[in-house]
């Protein structure tokens, strides 16, 4: 995790710039058109609307929503790596401190190919291609050992590295996810804690934290855990207090659930009861997730809008451009699978 550097924020300048990338994201309006397009042309709209450079560097071996997907991945570290290139002193090192998700993420990609028995060269021209220099350091991972553990040892010169070291035995792979959970959060939360750090992205990690500690017992009742696991899943340190947390891990419906949530004064049950109704119709969790994603990006907007030279519009701008992937994702590979425009959309999250 990033410490907290000295030296001048350049405050002023990275807002603006952070701004005017965001002004250039795709609208609603525009993901909409893409959505009534075929999956043979949404590829060059999608390359022409920002995405070109990447695009181009896919197409000599890839095609269709393979192409595609390694296209928009390789922009989105290129962006990042750009946004950390022009914030400055204290403000790059809270910036960090959101960034380095992004890497628990590719964490979690290497764990996942190697415990899926995925071979180097399909983790190498697939899942992490590389031609995104921003993989060459997963991938010497890849190349270098056998196996889970071996994997999770050659991490052991980075903090969620060590974290997962100290796991006893051998860890399951959903073990190992919810211990890079818990040490970026745990990380986050001390940097901005500090004398130097950042009152609102403190309350907006902790949001996220009480986000994922519920989507995890809804996801825990829906596989049947027992209490003792739900329990240990729960990540330190949000806004909702450990004994709410308890109860609601003791809960068996998502009624017991969002009733024992109801409990803490800090948990928003707006919008609860209609996305309880939608999850039972569709059997699936997406409408709770899509409901608290909702909310953080309105929270993020709202900060952005109070604290409009601040770190929050580089922070929310970043957010902004992981969901424009993240919807193009889903619109991409919805089309390549021939799901009804309709249930693609029902997914979008705008």
């Amino acid at each position: 995790m990033a410490s907290m550097a000295n030296g001048r924020s350049n405050l002023y300048n990275a807002s603006a710039r952070a701004k005017a990338r965001k002004a250039t994201l795709i609208d609603t309006t525009r993901m909409r058109q893409l959505l009534q397009q075929g999956p043979e042309s949404i590829g060059v709209s999608i390359g022409e609307l920002g995405y070109r450079a990447e695009m181009d560097l896919y197409a000599s071996r890839m095609s269709g929503a393979d192409a595609v997907e390694a296209a928009l991945f390789h922009n989105m570290d290129n962006d990042l790596s750009q946004v950390m290139r022009f914030c400055q002193g204290h403000l790059r090192a809270l910036v960090a401190i959101y960034v380095e998700r992004f890497d628990y993420e590719k964490a979690k990609t290497v764990l996942r190919a190697v415990n899926g028995g995925a071979s180097d060269e399909l983790i190498e021209t697939q899942i992490l291609p590389s031609e995104n220099p921003r993989n060459s350091p997963w991938l010497q991972i890849v190349r270098t050992t056998e196996g889970l553990q071996e994997a999770v040892d050659a991490m052991s010169g980075t903090s969620w590295g060590r974290a997962l070291s100290k796991l006893e035995g051998e860890p399951t792979l959903e073990e190992l996810e919810n211990t890079l959970d818990m040490q970026y959060f745990s990380d986050a939360l001390k940097a901005v804690k500090g004398r130097d750090g950042s009152p609102r992205l403190l309350r907006y990690l902790r949001m996220e934290i009480d986000h994922r500690n519920v989507i995890n017992q809804f996801r825990g009742i829906r596989q049947e855990m027992s209490q003792e696991k739900r329990s240990s899943i729960v990540i330190p340190g949000g806004k909702i207090d450990p004994a709410t947390m308890r109860q609601a891990s003791q809960a068996e419906t998502d009624e017991e659930l969002i009733e024992s949530l109801r409990r803490s004064g800090s948990f928003d049950d707006t919008g609860f009861e209609e996305a309880m109704s939608a999850s039972k119709s569709l059997g699936s969790l997406d409408p709770y997730a899509e409901l608290m994603s909702h909310q953080r990006h309105a929270v993020l907007k709202r900060f952005s809008h109070l604290s409009p030279v601040s770190p929050f519009p580089v922070i929310h701008y970043i957010e902004c451009k992981a969901l424009e992937v993240r919807n193009l994702r889903l619109l991409v590979r919805g089309k390549s699978v021939g799901l009804p425009d309709e249930v693609i959309e029902a997914h979008l999250d705008y």
